[in-house]
């Protein structure tokens, strides 16, 4: 008998997204828009041997009310139980990537180096863009060395609206 990974749909100002979880944890949270989302629901059928089933679970439902919260400004840390299979580098680039503070940002370089490998910037650029869980694991927060942002899967517009966001909460200023 297969697992059983639940989906269901988050409204956010940005955009609806899509969450499943399994009783492992939450294994995605993606921009229902973005290109790469049949993939990831493909693979995830694959790597936790699953069915996708659209339904609630508990993990979803305490991830709607922290994302909420975050877009809220009253959230900057998230305690959602996560279930990210992935190669064992993949999960070291996701280990960091949660470990940028909020309202930050860190260069590819910056992370290949907190990963003892400065020369891994471009294998951390793909890990990051693996990500399947958006905005709990802030591959957001991660920018070209200029300063630029690139390489969101969600659309660039939106992480400079996440960047942004978070950057007016840290700094306290109103966001009315």
């Amino acid at each position: 008998m297969k697992n059983k990974i639940y989906t269901n749909k988050i409204n956010t100002p940005i955009g609806e997204m899509i969450a499943a979880a399994s009783g492992e944890g939450l294994c995605l949270l993606e921009f229902n828009d973005r290109p790469a989302l049949p993939k990831e629901l493909e693979d995830l059928k694959i790597l936790l041997n699953a069915e996708i089933v659209e339904g609630e679970h508990d993990l979803i439902a305490q991830t709607k009310i922290q994302i909420d919260e975050y877009f809220q400004g009253k959230r900057k840390e998230f305690s959602i139980k996560l279930n990210t299979p992935g190669t064992e580098f993949q999960k070291q680039v996701w280990s960091v990537l949660i470990d940028i503070p909020y309202g930050n940002t860190r260069t590819y370089k910056n992370q290949a180096a907190k990963l003892g490998n400065p020369s891994s910037i471009r294998a951390v650029g793909k890990a990051n863009g693996e990500n399947r869980i958006a905005i709990i694991i802030p591959c957001h927060r991660v920018i070209g060395a200029n300063g630029d942002l690139i390489g969101y899967g969600g659309g660039l517009w939106r992480k400079h609206y996440l960047l942004e966001f978070e950057a007016k909460i840290k700094n306290n200023y109103s966001l009315f």
